[in-house]
């Protein structure tokens, strides 16, 4: 039961189209054709593109906190230079392999070329933890790889399913929790959320103390709240 509360409460539709690509840096458009797919004019023909994640299987206007990682993780792809088809064939074979919709539920990795997708004991029939190099005929590897994400993402047990973001990696306490303030980012085990922070901080003159004493929080996590709503808006 508790699994299942789990799931759903990664699976809600929480964030509009609009916020989830202010959140991971994409347009609102591209966060609806990624998720959606959209159709277009071919001559006199109307041709179909389908969407390119297919773990929410909704036509809601909000995504999922694992929609959210999804696009996140495909953005970080196209931006290590892998193209949007080799993302699509990449997932294919990861949901024949896995029988996922996600790329939140595994970590996935690239070199800039390639995509691999890290595989536990036992789905990798006794080879350890090694690596899976999609799209190379389902070649075992161990290679170099970026883990950037891996630094960022908390992976929910035994599922593997990613739980919590922190978007500024994990050594500084803003997150995205579905679970704490709706998914809206936050300050880690105090759910306030980073823009009330923000806006506070500015509002008073950016005086730190005014804003620790109304919230009860340290400057490290005034700073991180700040710093990472600066980011957002730059």
């Amino acid at each position: 039961m508790i699994e299942s509360t789990c799931h759903d409460q990664l699976g809600r539709p929480s964030y509009a189209v609009a916020e989830a690509g202010r959140l991971v840096g994409l347009t609102a458009g591209r966060v609806r054709r990624w998720l959606r797919g959209y159709e277009y004019s071919y001559g006199d023909a109307v041709r179909g593109q389908p969407p390119v994640l297919q773990g929410s299987g909704t036509q809601s206007s909000y995504a999922s906190f694992l929609d959210l990682v999804d696009l996140l993780f495909v953005k970080r792809f196209l931006d290590h230079g892998v193209s949007l088809q080799k993302v699509r064939r990449a997932l294919d074979e990861a949901r024949q392999v896995l029988g996922t919709e996600h790329f939140a539920r595994q970590t996935f990795f690239t070199d800039g070329g390639s995509i691999f997708l890290r595989l536990r004991e036992g789905v990798n029939k006794g080879r350890g933890e090694a690596i899976l190099e999609l799209m190379s005929g389902g070649q075992w590897v161990i290679a170099p790889v970026i883990r950037e994400l891996a630094r960022q993402i908390e992976f929910e047990s035994p599922e593997g399913l990613a739980s919590r973001w922190y978007p500024l990696g994990r050594n500084r306490p803003v997150v995205l929790d579905p679970t704490v303030s709706f998914g809206a980012p936050s300050i880690a085990g105090r759910g306030v959320k980073t823009i009330n922070i923000h806006d506070l901080f500015v509002a008073e003159d950016e005086n730190l103390e005014s804003v620790r004493t109304w919230w009860e929080l340290t400057d490290a996590e005034i700073h991180a709240a700040v710093d990472f709503e600066r980011q957002l808006a730059a």
